[in-house]
């Protein structure tokens, strides 16, 4: 066919496509075809289906999908580092966790509580992005005080470090910069302890200024002791004007290199800390204003990867992140909720604890876990498929009675629910029901039980409001509107001096009404 022979058939075909509708026999996409346009030898598209079936309503993707996907988008491709072996200073000393061995030391309980421990401790340093190979543990009274598991062991450790190729060491507690520094010497290896792992996962997965800001503010006083005997260079002293040509007043040995790192570290964390002590004001108006309305307050707590951001969901359609790893979500999401009767209450998610929760995180988030103190009912997740609930609710209950003795607050009443029923053992969740009296049993992902929880909500913050009866006068309709938000009118008449109301309310809402009692 000729080069004017194919204008020609282009134009036909889209004089075809623009033809009359009312003589049209088939449609493509919802143009009109004519009988005549075509004949045998002109491809025609066919479709095994309508195309309006193949078509899909395009729904935009929920916060925690975007956080997920972003999440994934970034992995870690093992075995192509360049990184020198010779790290003397801290900067340097990144946590490059590619394949690690884990050590233990068993003090006390039994030896299932001693495995979920290194099995914990094999999930924290999968979360931060690397390759369990091997994992031991040792019987002791304590921690060897210089390297940890002690010599024999320490050498015994590095056999399995050149065994298996490992590059670093994860010990399973918090360890003193003299054992770093020995059982470093011994390895030689890269030594990192369960605190230092944790502040790592905490860092990848903070998103918000005040989540990173807490993060980094625990990573400074983490770091600041451990800046001793983390390489040589930290003994070199300053040059320039410190030197012999600096003049009257400015010669001498000059500065040393840690003093110099320990000063930059005070003064950062100097300034982490008003920077959250700043973020702290605005989060507590926000409390006190969801205060000041008289919605009740519902605080989620619980063991990491308990359940707590599906939970949220499954509640409130929040949409948050949810991902099947520890510590996944750190910063607190409020959403509002609806309960059975119609009324509404406040749901917050807080960050997840763990056992042996290092120090300095407490005390970073400490602004956030105030969100426990204020609550009304504090709901608190146990995951049903762990092997240890038992050690789950204990290492919760620790850090959440430290921060109410530390504010001085009275302990909110506190509902168990248990998670996670679709993957636990029957025979486990028997004996859970039996020990765990009380408790609701729901699983978040397949949506069983959260009917009876959200009963049980109403049943417990309704015993929370207090029975009112006020004379209201009729220019006070904004008080009336507010007993329908908030509490729940059991009788309500009118006469010439007002509507005189029977209701349930808030405390918040019922020292409000106090000026309007009315005895009958």
């Amino acid at each position: 066919m000729t080069k004017s022979e194919h204008s020609e058939a282009d134009t036909a075909q889209a004089v075809a496509v623009d033809g009359d509708a009312a003589s049209a026999d088939a449609t493509f996409d919802g143009d009109t075809y004519d009988d005549d346009t075509f004949d045998d030898t002109t491809d025609f598209p066919t479709f095994d289906t309508p195309p309006a079936q193949g078509l899909r309503r395009w729904t935009a993707p929920s916060v925690g999908e975007m956080q997920l996907a972003d999440r994934s988008a970034l992995r870690r491709v093992a075995g192509l580092s360049t990184e020198l072996t010779d790290v003397t200073e801290v900067e340097y000393r990144q946590l490059r966790l590619e394949r690690v061995v884990l050590v233990g030391v068993w003090t006390e309980g039994s030896a299932a509580q001693a495995e979920g421990s290194m099995a914990e401790l094999a999930a924290l340093a999968e979360t931060a992005g690397s390759e369990v190979l091997e994992a031991m543990v040792q019987r002791r009274d304590k921690p060897d005080a210089a390297t940890y598991i002690g010599s024999g062991k320490a050498i015994e450790l590095r056999d399995i470090v050149l065994a298996t190729g490992a590059d670093t060491v994860i010990c399973d507690g918090e360890l003193t910069p003299a054992q770093l520094t020995a059982l470093e010497k011994v390895v030689k290896v890269k030594v990192i302890d369960r605190t230092a792992l944790i502040l790592d996962i905490f860092a990848q997965h903070a998103t918000s200024r005040e989540g990173k800001a807490q993060v980094a503010l625990a990573q400074m006083e983490y770091m600041l002791p451990r800046l001793r005997g983390w390489g040589e260079s930290m003994s070199r002293q300053a040059g320039g004007r410190a030197g012999s040509n600096g003049g009257v007043g400015l010669r001498g040995p000059g500065e040393t290199k840690i003093e110099t790192d320990r000063r930059r570290i005070r003064e950062r964390t100097a300034k982490l800390r008003r920077e959250i002590k700043d973020m702290k004001k605005a989060r507590d108006t926000k409390r006190s204003r969801r205060l000041g309305n008289g919605v009740p307050s519902v605080a989620i707590i619980g063991y990491t990867n308990a359940g707590k951001s599906s939970l949220l969901n499954a509640l409130t359609d929040a949409g948050v992140l949810v991902q099947d790893a520890l510590f996944a979500t750190l910063d607190p999401t409020t959403r509002r909720a609806d309960l059975p009767d119609g009324r509404e209450y406040v749901l917050t998610d807080t960050v997840g604890f763990v056992r042996h929760l290092p120090t300095q995180l407490v005390e970073a988030f400490r602004s956030t876990l105030e969100e426990v103190t204020d609550a009304d009912l504090l709901l608190h997740v146990v995951d049903g498929s762990d092997p240890l609930p038992d050690e789950q609710i204990k290492a919760v209950r620790e850090v959440v009675t430290s921060v109410l003795r530390e504010t001085d607050s009275p302990a909110p009443q506190e509902l168990l629910v248990v998670n996670k029923i679709d993957a636990a053992d029957p025979v486990t969740l028997t004996q859970l029901r039996g020990v765990l009296t009380g408790a609701e049993f729901v699983s978040a992902h397949t949506g069983d039980g959260i009917d009876s929880l959200r009963a049980r909500l109403g049943e417990i913050l309704g015993r929370l409001d207090v029975e009112v009866s006020v004379l209201l006068p009729y220019n006070r309709g904004d008080l009336v509107a507010r007993i329908h938000a908030d509490g729940r009118i059991l009788d309500s008449t009118h006469d010439e001096d007002g509507t005189r109301v029977h209701a349930r309310v808030p405390q918040s809402l019922a020292s409000v009404l106090h000026a309007y009692a009315h005895s009958g």
